[in-house]
């Protein structure tokens, strides 16, 4: 980072919008009118909009200890992305408001927008709008995403039916694992400065919590092979608080087998070093963005052809509830644990 510090201050409100939002160009035929203006103005041509807008805040949601101001502001447009794939559309538009103390310069910033161009520029959405205002301490990031989808074409959490396959993309836990180890590695030094961290070996882990793709390409799948879902969310606070939600959104149980949630290698031994179990991570731990959908039966031989994803179980009736096959063969509740494990 530069060593020269320029106050926000010394640009003023509207001097630092212009200042971060200079270099963003328009990607896409619906937005009419984009940053600059009292207001966008977005016309999807007859498709449905969707809309969706996360609040990120500094100490709750990231930790800037560990967090590289251009991987936040990358994922804080990925999380937003993510839950329009998982209404089965398309993202277009963003805003980006953010609330800032004096404590941030204004090349701090710059970093922070380069991650959202970056993100922007590779999901192919456009940035039309936000606000910036002064924050008492802290971080505060809100974003809004837009999208479009065909008429009649977006899937809810509440459409699942019995019998249907539960698929999830991806890989679980690794995120959570990732925040195991920083916030390890964070006590260590706050307890002895002198102590450089010790990430050796756990890329893997650190990039899922630190910088999250959104699955745009298993969208794609679905549309190239003809298969429309009939729920999906994204997994944001573990696997077992999200099929709990499919579930009691569409009336329905659901059965779930342990040798089928995808762990990777990685993963497994990060979990096996911090006396943890990864089937554990993967259910209860959050911030995989990866997605959960249901599909009919016969579209079965159909998602196998995607190595990137997994059939893990299937719907039942309600009055079977929602249980966990464990590998010894015995059932378990699921219960929502989900962001909780990061309470502790």
């Amino acid at each position: 980072m530069s060593a020269n510090r320029t106050e926000i201050s010394s640009l003023g409100e509207f001097g630092l919008v212009d200042h971060l939002t200079r270099n963003f160009e328009l990607q896409n035929a619906s937005t009419i009118v984009g940053v600059g203006d009292d207001a966008a103005v977005v016309d999807h041509f007859g498709k449905q909009t969707v809309i969706t807008t996360d609040l990120l805040i500094e100490n709750v949601h990231f930790d800037l200890m560990y967090t590289p101001l251009k991987h936040l502001g990358y994922k804080s447009v990925i999380v937003n992305l993510s839950d329009v794939y998982a209404m089965n559309a398309q993202p277009t538009q963003i805003t980006m408001s953010i609330g800032v103390s004096n404590r941030f310069s204004v090349e701090a910033l710059d970093e922070f927008y380069e991650g959202v161009y970056a993100a922007c520029e590779k999901y192919g959405v456009d940035l039309v709008g936000g606000d910036t205002a002064s924050s008492g301490k802290g971080f505060i990031i809100s974003v809004t995403a837009l999208g479009e989808v065909a008429p009649g074409k977006f899937v809810k959490r509440s459409t699942a039916n019995k019998g249907d396959l539960i698929c999830v993309s991806g890989y679980l836990g690794g995120a959570f694992l990732g925040l195991t180890l920083l916030e390890r590695e964070k006590k260590i030094y706050l307890e002895s400065p002198e102590v450089q961290p010790d990430l050796e070996g756990e890329d893997y882990i650190v990039g899922r919590l630190l910088k999250p793709e959104a699955r745009k390409d298993i969208i794609a799948f679905l549309e190239e092979n003809d298969i429309v879902p009939t729920a999906m969310m994204d997994i944001s606070d573990g696997l077992s608080s999200e099929i709990l939600h499919i579930s009691k959104q569409s009336g329905l149980g659901c059965r779930i087998y342990e040798d089928k949630i995808p762990i990777a290698e990685e993963a497994k031994q990060a979990a096996f070093k911090f006396g943890l179990d990864p089937t554990v991570c993967a259910l209860n731990g959050g911030e995989d963005y990866e997605l959960i959908f249901t599909i009919k039966q016969e579209d079965h031989d159909k998602i196998v052809l995607n190595e990137q994803v997994s059939v893990i179980g299937y719907m039942t009736d309600s009055a079977d509830g929602s249980k966990l096959l464990s590998k010894g063969g015995n059932a378990f509740d699921i219960t929502a644990q989900g962001w909780n494990a990061f309470d502790k």
